[in-house]
């Protein structure tokens, strides 16, 4: 049974911050600027109990000495992070207790190399930061794109209902980019149509499953044959492997 209710803050232009709640207390994931939660927490009585941060870049972190000065809430984060230090420094292996709920920690550099995510079995939640987002995923600024592969194929290795609150609402760009490299996934199609009657409502499409994203996300794809020939035929694949068909998706992505 959930015991958690999880909600996005809105934030910048496309990122979300997410509010995960029980009773009247609350942790924040990735908070990039203070005043959105700060109103958010004031709205409904919200005590905030911590923060998780998933990577170092400024808009995850912004306001988080902001929101622990506010509050004193303690803080969550990877080692060696530019960021940091945080309060609690976490890594693969280790486990945070939000409001009574284990979630697990997971090192997914590639995007950057302290990047992290935060599981849970019982909420059936992931939250991945920057890593894997629907239908796309993280630009590889610190990382090599076999490390991002490796982080996204481990991702996509937990249970297929698993629901993913990644940072930002990117979905319709990455969808169609995706319905360029497999232009005959009709289960992407019906994807796509269904995430812009979202957006036409003014709905997240966040967050997906891991379901979703093995069907339609072509950085999880590399298997796909309908993707190798696409990218056979457009002169972009060099190597056939799983971390050559994924560098090449992710070269075609920074330039679409």
């Amino acid at each position: 049974m959930n015991m958690l209710t999880i909600s996005p803050i809105n934030a910048f232009s496309d990122n979300y911050i997410w509010l995960i709640r029980r009773g009247n207390r609350g942790f924040v994931v990735d908070p990039g600027e203070p005043g959105p939660v700060l109103t958010a927490l004031n709205a409904d009585g919200i005590e905030l109990a911590g923060i998780l941060v998933t990577h170092h870049h400024f808009d995850h972190t912004g306001a988080v000495a902001a929101l622990k000065d506010e509050t004193g809430c303690a803080v969550w984060g990877p080692p060696d992070s530019p960021a940091g230090p945080y309060d609690h420094t976490v890594a693969e292996g280790d486990t945070v207790s939000v409001l009574g709920v284990a979630f697990s920690v997971l090192n997914v550099p590639g995007h950057t190399l302290d990047h992290i995510a935060y599981y849970s079995p019982a909420e059936q939640a992931l939250f991945c930061g920057d890593t894997l987002f629907v239908g796309g995923c993280g630009r590889v600024f610190e990382g090599t794109p076999p490390q991002m592969r490796a982080s996204l194929e481990k991702l996509s290795r937990l249970p297929a209902d698993t629901l993913i609150f990644c940072a930002h609402e990117y979905t319709l760009a990455n969808l169609r980019f995706a319905r360029l490299v497999e232009p005959e996934n009709t289960e992407l199609a019906n994807f796509l149509s269904a995430c812009e009657r979202k957006r036409e409502q003014n709905e997240p499409t966040v967050p997906s499953q891991i379901s979703d994203e093995l069907s339609c996300n072509p950085f999880l794809r590399w298997q796909s044959p309908e993707i190798l020939k696409t990218l056979e035929a457009a002169g972009r694949l060099i190597d056939d492997s799983p971390d050559g068909i994924f560098t090449a998706v992710r070269e075609w992505k920074n330039t679409a």
